[in-house]
């Protein structure tokens, strides 16, 4: 099946991302073929994102940033850092968790996940780290990780937002990225 054009979408295609991105986005487009499944997942976003008690919005987006990062697809990495760092008004350390080199295996796994954390005040190095054990493709979050996390001041409600957010886009990556690189057909 193809992906629809934005003229072919059906109201229940468009009602399914309808509080999110532009219709031009292919990725939601190609979503709305199963519209059910798609406001599921499109009320789940708004849940976890939308303005609310908890933790911090900023955070959250920075929890999505870690995540995007670690999975690199970097579209969702760039629009959340982008949110993170409106929010918070710390471009700068978001653009260090941005700029951070991973090294990958074979397998485009990176075994060292510190860097990402380096130049974070203790409060965002917790959240960053945390984030990013989880978003492995094997996640590694232990206990050390929400001890640390409480030790910033972090209640259950906040940590439960922050794993939250991270094992959403850990998912969400994951289906960006099994669409493959953008490219234009060749002009043969």
């Amino acid at each position: 099946m193809e992906v629809p054009a934005e003229d072919e979408l059906t109201e229940e295609q468009r009602a399914s991302f309808a509080s999110k991105a532009s219709t031009n986005s292919v990725y939601f487009r190609m979503l709305s073929l199963t519209p059910g499944v798609t406001r599921a997942r499109s009320e789940l976003d708004n849940a976890i994102f939308l303005p609310r008690d908890g933790m911090p919005k900023a955070e959250r987006e920075l929890a999505a940033a870690v995540t995007s990062k670690v999975n690199d697809c970097i579209y969702c990495a760039s629009v959340h850092a982008r949110k993170a760092a409106g929010f918070s008004k710390r471009e700068e350390e978001v653009d260090a968790l941005l700029a951070a080199q991973l090294e990958r295996n074979a397998d485009w796994i990176s075994a060292d996940l510190a860097p990402l954390a380096e130049g974070q005040d203790e409060r965002w190095s917790a959240i960053v780290t945390a984030a990013a054990e989880l978003s492995r493709p094997r996640p590694a979050l232990g206990a050390a990780h929400l001890e640390a996390l409480r030790a910033q001041g972090l209640d259950d409600h906040e940590i439960t937002d922050l794993l939250t957010a991270s094992a959403f886009f850990a998912w969400a990556n994951r289906l960006m990225l099994s669409l493959g690189d953008p490219s234009l057909p060749d002009a043969a």
